[in-house]
């Protein structure tokens, strides 16, 4: 990766410690730095090179403008495939992810950042390696802990909870990621939690089962002495994804970060004015159209909910994805990863920010796991929110939400099943004959739907299913199927059916060879016969292959940029 100068130094070799400041600080000829002592190996290679230089016999000069030219030009290339590789660092769509690219950018100064990182062991939550070859679930939580704050944004004392968390799901094959942020006012239960105590032990948090107004999402960490480890088991049983590592970040990462990199561009739709009139909120006032946010601005801005629209926290999430999306941007404009000055500033801030699990715990493993998810293209990282509704319990004044059952289930299945929000469901053959022709409506379509070696509970959540999200009013549960388990899924119908049964292959995503027709006509109000095989995963999870994106789920995308607010 070339830098400033020109060279085929890495950005990372142009840093030295200064031994009377103890501080890193540029090397001679770096950019716009104060020289510094180059270190001995470096100094005497370049010598090295002088001196074969000088040999007329053995290397020519080439004539200015020509051979320097080409090679400037090749530098070039080369330069901007590095840096495409290095901003796919930046994709992974959280503010954690951010930090990963820092750390790996400056992986020469591991002695340094590395001390740097704190750790918190999380037990049997999560993984013990760095990197994986199946998909990856990574949860950065963003805590809003006053503590070493002075009580400028609240409480001083405050331990902290889980403010904003976003599950970043990198899918096996790397080619798509999903960033679902998870409300923090959500109602749901806490499972137990054994935490590492500081003497080496292991106590058991006793978990909080789910009432009707408590306990909300963000009680997950902080509460109790729970520590991340909790949140990770949290949203293991809420959404059924296993959670691998976690990223904790604080108040001063977004100051910090946003300054490192200039300043974050963000797109409001409305003015913001953001103080209550008991005089709190984040104290923001920005009028509508494009700005540049960073340091406490920055951090202003993704605290900002009283001035939008329903001052609530799912409206906050909305300008949170737009800042980190932005974040992402900026990078892959800035030249961020090939300015050794910026490139210094934002790792020595990250590692500083950071606090992981054991099993990411120091700069070479977050090296390892950057490159690894590198291969992400920006086009399929999709920000989304997970399906919640008010909280009908509340009545009109609404303070917590609830989990969405008619479309939670379809995004985790998408999610589960590695599939790219991005991404557009697969069409029939044309040489699927009885997949061809009319579709009757959803509501003209009748089935029974049995269990015949799916998931267990599977026949009822299909039934649930069709009737909350497409619509099949004229649907029952059979419950088990008789006779013996099959391994593959099947629609019976009549002659006169053939209509419905098209209607609902469509919806469930059946192959052809799903298909049986009888032969006698089944007459008015009867129902088809849909029988769930070993080959059912879940809803809205075609057997025809990918499971297409669930509709009606709110989304953004890391590569746009869209006025929000």
């Amino acid at each position: 990766m070339d830098t400033q100068g020109g060279s085929d130094i890495d950005p990372a070799d142009q840093w030295v410690l200064d031994p009377e400041s103890g501080e890193y600080r540029l090397r001679a000829g770096a950019g716009d730095a104060p020289a510094a002592t180059v270190p001995t190996q470096r100094r005497s290679r370049t010598r090295r090179e002088g001196e074969r230089q000088s040999e007329p016999e053995r290397r020519s000069v080439p004539e200015p403008g020509r051979g320097t030219r080409r090679r400037g030009a090749v530098r070039s290339r080369k330069a901007k495939r590095s840096t495409k590789r290095k901003v796919l660092m930046w994709t992974a769509g959280t503010l954690g992810f951010v930090l990963l690219a820092g750390s790996t950018g400056a992986y020469l100064l591991y002695r340094h950042f590395n001390g740097n990182i704190s750790t918190v062991d999380v037990g049997t939550a999560g993984s013990k390696n760095a990197t994986s070859k199946d998909a990856v679930n990574i949860l950065v939580i963003g805590t809003d802990s006053r503590v070493g704050l002075g009580g400028k944004y609240g409480d001083a004392g405050s331990l902290g909870h889980a403010d904003t968390t976003i599950l970043f799901h990198v899918a096996k094959d790397r080619s798509n990621a999903t960033a679902m942020s998870i409300p923090r006012d959500m109602v749901t239960g806490i499972p137990d939690c054994p935490t590492k105590q500081k003497d080496g032990s292991t106590k058991t948090i006793h978990g909080t089962p789910e009432a009707r107004f408590s306990p909300r999402f963000n009680e997950s960490l902080g509460q109790a002495g729970r520590d991340p480890g909790c949140t990770m088991r949290t949203v293991t049983e809420l959404t059924g994804l296993p959670v691998d590592h976690f990223i904790l970040v604080n108040f001063e990462a977004v100051k910090t970060l946003s300054t490192a990199v200039g300043g974050v561009p963000i797109c409001l739709a409305h003015a913001i004015d953001d103080t209550d009139r008991l005089g709190q909120g984040s104290h923001l006032r920005l009028a509508a159209g494009p700005h540049t946010v960073q340091g406490e601005q920055a951090l202003q801005f993704v605290r900002t909910r009283h001035s939008l629209k329903n001052g609530s926290d799912l409206d906050r999430i909305d300008l949170q994805k737009q800042f980190l999306g932005s974040m992402i941007r900026r990078m892959k404009s800035g030249n961020t990863l090939t300015d050794p000055g910026k490139l210094f500033k934002l790792a020595n801030a990250a590692t500083k920010s950071l606090t992981v699990d054991t099993g990411i715990g120091g700069v070479g493993k977050l090296t390892a796991l950057a490159k690894d998810l590198n291969r992400v293209d920006p086009e399929h990282i999709t920000f989304t929110t997970f399906p919640v509704v008010d909280n009908p319990a509340e009545g009109t004044h609404h303070r917590t939400v609830v989990v969405d059952r008619t479309k939670a289930p379809a995004l985790l299945a998408a999610i589960k099943n590695d599939v790219s929000l991005t991404e557009v469901t697969k069409k029939p053959k044309a040489s699927d004959a009885k997949l061809r022709g009319s579709k009757a409506d959803p509501s003209q379509v009748r089935v029974t739907v049995y269990n015949g070696g799916g998931p267990q509970g599977a026949a009822q959540t299909v039934l649930q299913w069709l009737q909350n999200t497409k619509g099949v009013a004229h649907s029952t549960n059979g419950g088990n199927a008789p006779g013996a388990p099959q391994d593959r899924t099947t629609l019976a119908y009549g002659p006169d059916q053939a209509d419905q049964a098209r209607s609902l292959a469509a919806m469930m995503g059946l192959p052809a060879s799903a298909l049986h027709p009888g032969k006698d006509d089944s007459g008015p109000g009867t129902d088809m016969i849909l029988t769930l095989g070993h080959d059912f995963q879940d809803a809205g999870v075609p057997l025809t292959g990918r499971a297409e994106p669930p509709a009606g789920v709110p989304q953004s995308h890391a590569d746009k940029n869209e006025c929000v607010g």
